[in-house]
């Protein structure tokens, strides 16, 4: 099986028909770069064509799923799609080129888009953290389960930008929470995730693996071709309500979030202080730090989440 960079592939389960993927960057708590995403798709699209392979189980390797985007790679937005191609998201003066932007972040949406019509079972496990950039990815699964201690949440919204999906939230949960998160960027639990309806299943954490294992297996009984025909079945209702346009709309927005106040305020401290600084000075006024719940705080002594 080809090697990745980014990623560990295996074939687990009953026959190898459950395709493990672990994000492995485990020293920058998994963030998502451009060349994470590009690896992904290729694992994807080369698994499609294979019959046997029934569910993919999306996980990531040390002490989280992940923090969210690689903000600390300089690439805050995905610009670079290729290994030696950039999007030009500034003029010669600085000055930034919005619709180019846009264009840039479209590339990992379209990746996230693929991952959600994916024509096998998807299922997303998660530990730590599954915030920010991570949390859009996991809510484009067919299936999620978590620790029951993971923290989600995407603090990006507090003067970053705009989730380029909007984590799927309007469509998942009741409107009226999924503002509330969305305009706060709190964090909760993966109990409190299970609660309202964001995962499936929150576990604790040692029994994580063996479970998630489990469900996979059990959802995989089927053959991948009408395993596929009911997951499209599904699929069309969320697509009729307008996901799509929802999403590549969403990730309009997170161009345009670029350009505002907050934004402004986010990158001159950014520009003018550290990360870990600029970050203090983002969550202060809500309270709490990016990456702890209100009964539960860590520190950011880590790659922060995007």
């Amino acid at each position: 099986m080809h090697s990745y960079e980014h990623l560990l592939v295996n074939r687990v389960g009953t026959s190898g028909r459950i395709l493990e993927v672990t994000l492995n960057r485990p020293e920058v708590r998994n963030a998502l770069a451009p060349q994470t995403f590009r690896e992904f798709l290729a694992v994807l699209q080369a698994a499609e064509p294979e019959h046997e392979i029934r569910t993919v189980l999306l996980k990531g390797a040390g002490p989280v799923f992940s923090a969210g985007h690689d903000i600390g790679s300089g690439d805050l937005s995905g610009a670079t799609y290729a290994d030696d191609t950039r999007f030009r998201t500034a003029d010669q003066a600085n000055r930034p080129l919005p619709t180019n932007l846009a264009s840039a972040l479209r590339q990992i949406t379209d990746v996230m888009l693929y991952f959600w019509r994916y024509p096998k079972v998807t299922i997303v496990q998660t530990h730590g953290h599954c915030v920010a950039g991570g949390l859009e990815l996991a809510m484009m699964a067919d299936l999620v389960v978590t620790a029951d201690s993971c923290v989600f949440g995407h603090p990006a919204h507090r003067g970053v930008g705009v989730a380029r999906n909007a984590m799927l939230l309007p469509l998942i949960m009741g409107m009226r929470k999924a503002k509330e998160l969305m305009f706060t960027g709190d964090s909760f639990t993966g109990t409190v995730a299970e609660e309202m309806g964001i995962v499936n299943y929150a576990w604790p954490e040692d029994e994580l693996d063996t479970r998630a294992l489990a469900l996979a297996e059990r959802v995989s009984n089927l053959s991948s071709d009408h395993l596929g025909l009911i997951k499209a079945a599904a699929n069309q209702f969320y697509e009729n309500m307008g996901l799509y346009s929802s999403v590549y709309s969403s990730t309009r927005l997170d161009a345009m979030a670029q350009l505002t106040e907050s934004a402004y305020e986010w990158q001159d401290n950014l520009h003018t202080t550290d990360l870990k600084t600029a970050l203090r000075i983002r969550d202060e006024p809500y309270g709490n730090s990016s990456t702890r719940t209100k009964d539960q705080a860590t520190d950011d002594e880590h790659t922060p989440p995007d």
